[in-house]
């Protein structure tokens, strides 16, 4: 029995997949395009989900889901109980052998899938190709030299570099395959690697490392995995596939005694390794990363950090390995040993409630932050400008007020009282002062007029770092990956007001946001500004966002006793108090 089917997840991936081939073998049988389309969104709506899929059929909350309707939560419930549907079962008899593999190739419908099978039973994409590479597939009616060509290019496309997706997206369907491999017979260690591990705001692939005695034990676990459609590439010790969301993981699998060496060539970057290779010829010693071997001498370097402590460096941590001065200091010392990290972080900054565009009441975004054991939480709603996002008035803004004293008397975390003030144009905050004076914490951030020109903006922002409360600049250059780029602005000059003014820098843990930069981040280190890592939280779940922070602030050298709120709850807010100044 593959010891997979223990694991609680594996059922609801196996019914995401299934789904997911239903809406592929219905677009492929030409089946209304919105009908296929729904099985596939639910496919993904399915994978997302944190909730078991028995409890969701158990307590009759299927068709509560969004994009859940009541054919598909049909079809979810048999699939739930017996393994397979007879929708499905159907759709399988209807289309040829590897239809589904097959559909991934670009150019390929289902009419000629078919004739490639009845004329030469290819059922595969390696068999497709290895038809067109003896020139088998021109001679099939229909298709011809040109076609086959245009065939083994389309093979090809899906092995070179993809559009990046956002690291949320990444972690997430890493993290799926990490835990299904987990469960493989003979696995010691595996870890996620490339940008991931490097906590890259975007990456073109996934990448893997596991560390087992036997590789083809592996390998022909993954090679079932429920999501994966589509193998490209195998070799004794390595796989590498597409998953039914277009994503290519690649897996390395190496001896326990490998791993370390492994594991650094598969995190990157590449030009951290390339100056770690110029390091070692200096010292006269041979470091092979090609993947599989690293020695230093004569003995194999089992861990990363010996790796490193052979080369008379620190340790140097996934996170800073982008060869942006991260060697030399590593070598000279002076690396920081005390990086931020989620445990250090003792507030929830940056939450929103149903008060303005959040989705939780206080009460319960209180009793989220409280579960994740946090001591203290802001609430932070949006100012009145902001009245697309349902920013608050001085009178709701008062009401709010109350129910957070009332909150406050059910919950043992500490509710701090505060706002999103929004940056006006002219650079003012949009309170009053004898309303800002009353805030506990005040984050200020831009939500309008981003095109403004560079002067423009810059003049902006420091008229409002230069207003006299103490305030956080939210999402600092209003970026949102792949979507919007950082507005235009003097960062530097920004950055030398700052540090001479009640300001602290807000490191924004929504991770289609990640706002600022690491290279802006180290910036403003050298000016010893203070940070927050915050969660830009609309949501309970979206406090999970901190990880995504705390990544960010690592990636530009961020210590703990830089941040705020790795502060006692007493010291944080005597820190960010609007009429205090800057500990």
């Amino acid at each position: 029995m593959n010891p997979a089917v223990s694991h609680p997840a594996n059922g609801k991936l196996n019914i995401a997949a299934a789904l997911h081939e239903i809406g592929i073998l219905l677009e492929l049988k030409g089946a209304r395009y919105f009908q296929a389309r729904a099985y596939k969104a639910a496919a993904r709506i399915l994978a997302d989900l944190e909730s078991s899929v028995t409890s969701l059929i158990s307590e009759n909350r299927l068709t509560a889901i969004s994009g859940i309707g009541s054919a598909i939560a049909a079809q979810i419930k048999e699939l739930d109980r017996t393994g397979t549907s007879r929708m499905l079962e159907q759709l399988r008899s209807e289309l040829p052998r590897g239809a589904l593999e097959l559909a991934t190739v670009p150019g390929l419908s289902l009419k000629k899938i078919e004739q490639l099978q009845d004329a030469l039973g290819i059922g595969s994409v390696a068999e497709l190709k290895s038809a067109c590479e003896r020139g088998e597939v021109r001679k099939v009616k229909g298709f011809g030299p040109k076609t086959e060509q245009k065939l083994l290019e389309s093979i090809s496309v899906a092995k070179k570099p993809r559009n990046e997706i956002n690291i949320h997206k990444g972690l997430r369907l890493a993290e799926e395959v990490v835990n299904y491999l987990r469960f493989a017979k003979g696995v010691k260690q595996l870890e996620i690697a490339g940008p991931l591990r490097r906590w890259r705001e975007t990456t073109p692939d996934i990448t893997i490392v596991v560390a087992a005695n036997r590789a083809a034990t592996v390998l022909d676990h993954f090679a079932a995995f429920p999501l994966l459609i589509r193998i490209l590439d195998r070799t004794p010790y390595s796989l590498v596939a597409i998953l039914n969301t277009g994503v290519k993981v690649s897996l390395s699998v190496v001896s326990p005694n490998n791993f370390a060496a492994t594991l650094l060539n598969a995190t990157g970057s590449d030009a951290h390794l390339e100056r770690l290779r110029e390091v070692a010829a200096t010292r006269h010693q041979t470091i092979e990363l090609n993947g599989l071997k690293a020695r230093s001498g004569k003995a194999t370097v089992k861990t990363e950090s010996e790796l490193y402590d052979r080369l008379g460096m620190q340790y140097v941590a996934p996170e800073l390995r982008e060869n942006e001065g991260e060697i030399e200091a590593a070598l000279a010392g002076k690396l920081p040993e005390d990086l931020v990290t989620l445990a250090d972080i003792h507030g929830m900054l940056h939450c929103h409630t149903n008060y303005s565009d959040g989705k939780h009441t206080v009460e319960e975004m209180a009793r989220g932050a409280e579960a994740l054991g946090m001591s203290y939480l802001t609430i932070t709603d949006h100012s009145p400008t902001a009245f697309y996002a349902g920013g608050l008035k001085v009178d709701r803004l008062k009401r709010q007020w109350e129910e957070i004293a009332r909150v406050q008397e059910t919950v043992k975390v500490k509710l701090l009282r505060g706002t999103e003030s929004d940056i006006l144009a002219d650079g003012s905050l949009d309170y009053p002062d004898h309303i800002l004076e009353q805030f506990d914490v005040i984050i200020a951030s831009i939500h309008s007029r981003y095109r403004m020109d560079e002067n423009q903006m810059t003049e902006r922002v420091i008229k409002a770092m230069r207003q006299p409360w103490f305030k956080i600049w939210g999402h600092a250059l209003g970026r949102i990956i792949q979507h919007r780029p950082p507005f235009n602005a003097r960062v530097e000059e920004i950055l030398d007001v700052i540090s001479e003014s009640r300001v602290a820098v807000e490191i924004n843990g929504d991770p289609y946001r990640l706002d600022m930069e690491p290279r802006w981040i180290r910036e403003a280190r050298k000016r010893k500004i203070k940070f927050v890592i915050s969660t830009d939280a609309h949501s309970i779940n979206g406090m999970k966002n901190l990880k995504f922070g705390v990544g960010i602030a690592r990636r530009g050298w961020v210590r703990r006793t830089e941040v705020l709120n790795s502060l006692s709850a007493t010291a944080f807010v005597k820190a960010v108090r609007p009429n205090q100044k800057l500990a």
